[in-house]
């Protein structure tokens, strides 16, 4: 079938916003999990270390998720059509968990009464949110569990919780969402000069990494039978998802390297961050391929789904400005908070 070179363009740039805001949410959203799971533990300093990253980095987080949202209804307004309304009850749920941790992660810097309480409710949301975000990607993609009723579209979610992909999918977003922030938790403590944070977080990372490519395997497995279309075109990508494998162990090499900072542990987080981003980066790339050219299975593709290539030239040239400025205040906020050996190391 063939794709006009605008639709790819634009569900190139669609796909880019989904890949950075996936990355970002999942060590947004574990950040949370782990502040709430080592509270108590004040010796490791672990969650002050998840509460220092957490701080600055979940309002930028959700600028992305803004750019998916207005980039899906201005580049493919047939298809936002339909997927609005059949994510209506998934899709509140997800804007009330956001706005609900949102409000906690605020208060919970200001009410120190309720500090505690206030944790555990971002810290559990903080994983439930990613699950129920992932289901679009198998909802987009299995036959059946979207129909057509009296010209109605209609989500099927007695077929959604009685599939094994869904949960295939389930656990890989909890997985990925907890192994993702444990690495890069890791690698801030390391610069954060944080030792006993870092073995915790390493650890995390070490018994996570296995969950998480178990979890992978898990969805390839379930999708040759429930969606036979995307697996075969997922082979045809097949050299590229040999190298997300190898990156995966690159990370986990990385993590028994050793140490330039500290000498007495073991690890280049940095490398493992790297090495898994790039993972998750060659995956999402074979999975986008695959899915082409169908956003929606089998009624949407693309194309069908496509806006006027006038108004879509018009906005890509507005997204290229926007972002040609958003981008350097991004690097910015990197460089100050991430960077800035005064708020890395900064001490309570």
């Amino acid at each position: 079938m063939e794709i006009s070179t605008d639709a790819l363009i634009a569900i190139t740039v669609l796909w880019g916003f989904v890949f950075i805001y996936a990355v970002m949410a999942t060590m947004d959203f574990g950040a949370g999990f782990w502040s709430m799971i080592y509270i108590n533990k004040e010796k490791t300093k672990a969650t002050n270390i998840a509460n220092r990253y957490l701080s600055p980095t979940w309002e930028v987080t959700n600028v992305f998720i803004v750019a998916i949202v207005v980039a899906l209804f201005s580049f493919f307004p047939g298809a936002t059509f339909i997927l609005g309304t059949v994510l209506l009850i998934p899709g509140s749920l997800i804007l009330l968990l956001l706005a609900i941790r949102s409000g906690f992660l605020v208060f919970s810097h200001i009410a120190k009464d309720y500090e505690k309480a206030l944790t555990y409710i971002s810290g559990i949301s903080g994983f439930i949110i990613p699950a129920i975000l992932i289901l679009v990607l198998p909802i987009t993609h299995v036959e059946g569990f979207i129909d057509e009723v009296n010209g109605v579209y209609q989500l099927q979610l007695n077929r959604v919780f009685s599939s094994l992909h869904t949960y295939a999918f389930i656990a890989f977003a909890i997985s990925s969402t907890l192994f993702l922030s444990s690495l890069l938790l890791a690698d801030y403590s390391n610069v954060a000069d944080e030792p006993e944070a870092y073995k915790v977080y390493r650890r995390d990372a070490l018994i996570l990494g296995p969950l998480s490519f178990l979890s992978t395997v898990s969805i390839m497995v379930t999708m040759r039978t429930e969606a036979n279309w995307i697996y075969e075109n997922m082979l045809n990508f097949l050299p590229v998802l040999i190298g997300s494998v190898a990156m995966f162990f690159v990370a986990g090499i990385a993590l028994f390297l050793p140490n330039t900072r500290h000498k007495k542990t073991k690890g280049q987080p940095r490398l493992a961050v790297i090495a898994v981003t790039i993972q998750y980066l060659l995956a999402s790339f074979a999975y986008g391929s695959g899915h082409l050219p169908y956003m929606i299975f089998p009624d949407i593709t693309i194309q069908s789904g496509f806006t006027h290539p006038n108004t879509f030239r018009a906005l890509f040239i507005t997204y290229i400005v926007g972002f040609s400025i958003l981008f350097p205040g991004f690097y910015y906020f990197w460089k100050l908070f991430m960077k800035d050996k005064r708020y890395v190391k900064q001490h309570e």
